[in-house]
This record gives C-alpha cells, structure tokens and sequence, in this order.
C-alpha cells in the first residue's frame, strides 16, 4: 500500500513530464523533425517545465491543505522564485550567451578551435511559456485533487 504523503512527489513530477512531453511535441511540429533532446532539456521553450513542477505542488498543497496555510504561503513564495528567475535572470543569461556565441563566431570563422562549445541559448522564458506552465501545473494538481 502506497503512503499518502507519496503523493506529494508524484503531483510535480507528472507535470514536469507532462511538461516536457508537450515541449517536445511543439519542438517537432515546429521543426518537422523528432526533436529528442526536448525530452530531456528543461531549459526554455513551451510550457516551462519548472513553473509547472513547482505551481503543481504548489496549488495541490493548496487544494488538499487550503490557501490559507503557513504551508500554501511558503510554496508560494518559492514558486515566484522560480517564476522570476525563469522569467529574468535565466533569460537574459540565455541573451547573453546568444551575444558571446555571435561574438565567438565572428572572431574564431576562419580558425575554429576543437573543443570549445557554443554556450546553450535556450535558457529562460518568455511570459507565454511561464502562463502555459502555471496553467499545466494547475492542471495537474486539480485533477490529482479531485481523484
């Protein structure tokens, strides 16, 4: 017999998989092509995985427990944490390495040296993304609720 806490990781899981399920769908409609790696990288791109994982606790706990919890306040502010940082620091670092890789490019064209990488760009968030991901994390949790 499971124990009913066990629940409390299986709700955030399944919407970081469901998450990640529908960013590679989109990845391949968008490109036309099996876009694996969207399986596996969170970073960036429709929904945002993280808002959902931590929105979907979130709101559960705030479902089971009640919105007016010490418990509920505190996912809360961790979950705006992680909204803002999707939301900014990640993607001006996504910016940023989009800039250094034009950068890298322009200076190593002619003379590529072996082992250096392009540093990832596909970092943050746009608005969209993040409402996709506190909308799928809602979800999840309300159907976890209600069976």
């Amino acid at each position: 017999m499971m124990n009913n806490n066990f629940i409390y990781l299986i709700v955030p899981f399944t919407a970081l998989i469901m998450a990640q399920i529908i960013k590679f769908i989109i990845d391949c409609f968008k490109s036309k092509s099996l876009k694996w790696i969207s399986l596996f990288n969170g970073s960036g791109g429709m929904p945002s995985s993280h808002t959902s994982f931590c929105i979907s606790i979130t709101m559960f706990i705030g479902f089971k427990n009640g919105f007016d919890t010490a418990l509920f306040s505190s996912c809360l502010v961790f979950s705006l944490i992680i909204i803002y940082d999707a939301l900014n620091l990640r993607k001006e670092s996504g910016n940023q390495a989009v800039a250094i890789n034009k950068i890298f490019d322009e200076i190593f064209s002619k003379n590529k040296k072996e082992g250096v990488k392009h540093l990832t760009e596909r970092l943050g968030h746009n608005p969209s993304e993040v409402l996709s991901g506190i909308f799928l994390g809602t979800i999840i949790a309300y159907i976890f609720y209600i069976i």
